[in-house]
């Protein structure tokens, strides 16, 4: 219960309360409405309503609106300086910027709240097969794709390397970063915006098909209309993968794929059980083809520009993501392309899935962040027992340890991001791409629906209630842990990391080994991550132990680099050498709580 719902507020000008009714009222700060009470008093007042309201009702903090989503985080501005993306800073800033005002978040309010509306069939009988989303949804997707974030990296740079265009060293570290924004704003809409940039490193792998669908993929008009790809200015690309029977078992799966004659078309036969986005364009899926499970590429409209036989059964009631769309899906002889090579479709599908754990990651690392920025904001405007909720001492220790937390998962995210910018041309940062992409979708997935619940508990009654977005984000952090690889599924794929591919330890080691001599209690820890990796291998009883100790001496050894030496005591101590509890807000004494708060507190860096 808020702690002004049992208020009641007296006339000065009559101490006895005396017959004086007391009658609820409503007041109103921007997003929301929260219960008080007033006297009603004989004599009628020439007040202005709102200033009695506010006199009535004080101590009420102001909307997190205005305010630039980029500029305020100073670790995600300094890596992206720092990892190859200083080019794309204007366009970085700018959409920090729109994020954060009224309009975008509205956008992403009114998406969630008109949820998506499945057709099944027309007013004649005849299959429809169309999901119609709120304008505002289209709003967030316009804004997305006109900053290319479906896209960025497979973009070819207008410099040229010996002649020849070349895609821009830190394109990935750039839409990282242009991502984990739009995640603080609206995380549902980039469900298809992931796929559709995660779909094209799988598609690499079939150069016809490519060809001819990549210049819609890399366009950045978003285009709505439900018809053919070639009638189309952009298109959008989507996934399905898992079945009824299966979920994450993919070789479980019974859909059939049946060639047509010598060609590479087939006729796709079964479901999904879980198909994201289904008004993408076209979707990636696995089936059962003669000579075992094969990935296909199938279009919502055949080549001669009819509908595909691509039924949308039902639509998930979702206990979040709600402004996005999953379905079930049905095909009946559906038409569909080969990609790569029959039996080879978990090989093929791989790389895309790849990429899409890379989105989790950054959507993680992006929902800490938000929820930070929410409990600060709410801890800076809002008094209890005679202070500000952030000079309150047990308060300063939660707020310091959310923001360790914040600042390891960003750095995390983005070194991962710059392994995806470097693996192409670089062994080392291949093999440390290929492991560190399964400890970072484990750990910052699991991180983040305890984090953000803490940051909720931070604004009380007034984060749990819908007019916030904070229930909004807590619905949606389990999400990321689940999709793409649950936690055990990462765990599983670590431990197969470190068993059939030596060069991953090689890598690993080699990353942590960077920060030797920085600090004694990440020494200590480095060496016993040896010890452990010995042990382990081959271990899956123990695999998320394994996996956890890799992911925190992986931040530790970021933090030691990169974050302030207040923020790095702290980490050390409260990460590696068991000086805290089991809940955030329990660092021990002598952490410079005001060192790690000043980080997230003080003024936006500059633009210039």
């Amino acid at each position: 219960m808020s702690e002004n719902s049992d208020r009641r507020v007296f006339s000065l000008s009559n101490p006895s309360n005396e017959n004086r009714t007391v009658l609820p009222t409503l007041v109103h700060n921007e997003y929301t409405m929260t219960a008080s009470t007033r006297q009603i008093s004989p004599q009628s007042s020439s007040e202005p309503a709102d200033s009695v309201r506010d006199r009535l009702a004080p101590n009420q903090v102001p909307s997190l609106t205005g305010h630039n989503l980029f500029l305020s985080d100073r670790t995600l501005v300094q890596a992206v300086e720092r990892e190859g993306a200083a080019w794309a800073r204007e366009q970085i800033i700018e959409l920090g910027r729109f994020l954060g005002t009224e309009e975008a978040q509205r956008w992403g309010f009114e998406a969630n709240e008109n949820k998506p509306v499945l057709h099944t069939h027309d007013r004649y009988g005849n299959r429809r097969d169309e999901v119609i989303f709120h304008p505002s949804w289209h709003n967030l997707m316009r804004t997305s794709v006109e900053n290319r974030l479906h896209c960025l990296p497979w973009q070819l740079d207008t410099m040229s390397i010996n002649g020849a265009p070349a895609r821009r060293s830190g394109a990935h570290v750039a839409r990282a970063a242009l991502m984990m924004l739009t995640s603080q704003n609206e995380a549902g809409h980039t469900c298809p915006i992931s796929m559709t940039f995660s779909a094209v490193a799988a598609l690499r792998s079939e150069p016809e098909s490519f060809a001819e669908w990549e210049p819609r993929i890399i366009s950045s008009i978003y285009d709505q209309q439900f018809a053919p790809a070639q009638e189309k200015s952009g298109v959008l690309l989507g996934m399905g993968m898992t079945e009824k029977q299966g979920g994450s078992d993919v070789r479980a799966n019974t859909t059939r794929a049946e060639r047509i004659g010598n060609s590479r078309e087939y006729q796709i036969t079964g479901h999904k059980w879980f198909c994201s986005a289904p008004m993408c364009d076209a979707f990636l899926i696995l089936a059962q083809a003669p000579k075992g499970l094969t990935c296909f590429l199938l279009p919502r409209w055949t080549p001669s520009g009819k509908r595909n036989a691509f039924h949308i059964q039902r639509l998930k009631d979702k206990m979040g993501n709600r402004s996005n769309a999953s379905s079930e899906v049905e095909f009946a002889q559906a038409w569909a392309h080969l990609v790569g090579e029959e039996g080879r479709g978990i090989h093929t599908i791989i790389e895309m899935v790849n990429h899409t754990r890379l989105d989790c990651a950054i959507a993680a690392a992006g929902l800490m962040r938000q929820a930070l920025a929410q409990a600060v904001h709410h801890a800076s405007h809002r008094q209890a027992f005679g202070k500000l909720l952030i000079e309150q001492p047990l308060m300063r220790n939660v707020l310091a340890d959310l923001a360790i937390e914040s600042e390891a998962a960003t750095l995390l995210m983005v070194r991962l991001a710059r392994s995806f910018d470097r693996r192409d041309t670089d062994t080392q940062e291949r093999a440390f791409c290929r492991i560190a992409t399964a400890i970072a979708k484990y750990w910052l997935c699991k991180r983040s629906p305890m984090h953000v619940g803490e940051a909720l508990e931070c604004l009380g009654g007034n984060g749990y209630v819908e007019e916030s977005i904070m229930p909004r984000l807590y619905r949606e952090a389990p999400l990321y842990s689940i999709w793409e690889g649950s936690g055990n599924v990462m765990c599983l794929d670590v431990l197969r990391a470190l068993t059939k591919d030596p060069a991953t330890v090689e890598a690993l080691l080699a990353e942590l080994q960077s920060t030797a001599g920085s600090d004694k209690r990440l020494d200590t820890y480095v060496t016993g991550i040896h010890s452990t990796l010995a042990a382990s291998v081959g271990d899956e009883y123990s695999a998320r132990d394994l996996t956890e100790k890799l992911a925190l001496a992986l931040q530790a050894s970021l933090v030691a680099r990169y974050s302030s030496p207040a923020m790095a005591d702290a980490f050390m101590a409260s990460r590696l050498a068991g000086q805290h509890g089991h809940a955030f807000g329990t660092l021990a004494a002598g952490v410079d709580v005001k060192g790690i708060l000043t980080s997230v507190t003080e003024s936006p860096a500059s633009p210039a």
